[in-house]
């Protein structure tokens, strides 16, 4: 097979939308592997990288010092600070 012919498989929106739930719901409780342990339902651990990276990508997760995965989506914030004429996106 060549390169091409190994296609990236993409994860469902349900699965995106599965382990962005479960995030929310134990930020900062679970690393990385356990996390990918604890899902409600199970899938390949390539899957769930693909997901991680894309959130961390997007802006919604974040590791902290001890390498647990929080949620750090905060859109109502996001929309409080640009409302806000006193401060300034640098």
């Amino acid at each position: 097979m060549t390169s091409e012919a190994k296609a990236v498989h993409s994860p469902q929106l349900d699965t995106v939308l599965m382990v962005e739930s479960f995030i929310r719901e134990h930020s900062g409780e679970y690393k990385k592997r356990a996390l990918w342990e604890n899902l409600p339902k199970k899938m390949m651990y390539q899957t769930f990288s693909t997901v991680v990276s894309y959130l961390q990508d997007s802006g919604k997760i974040a590791t902290d010092a001890d390498k647990k995965i929080c949620w750090i989506y905060n859109p109502e914030l996001i929309k409080r600070y640009l409302e806000n004429a006193n401060l300034k996106i640098q």
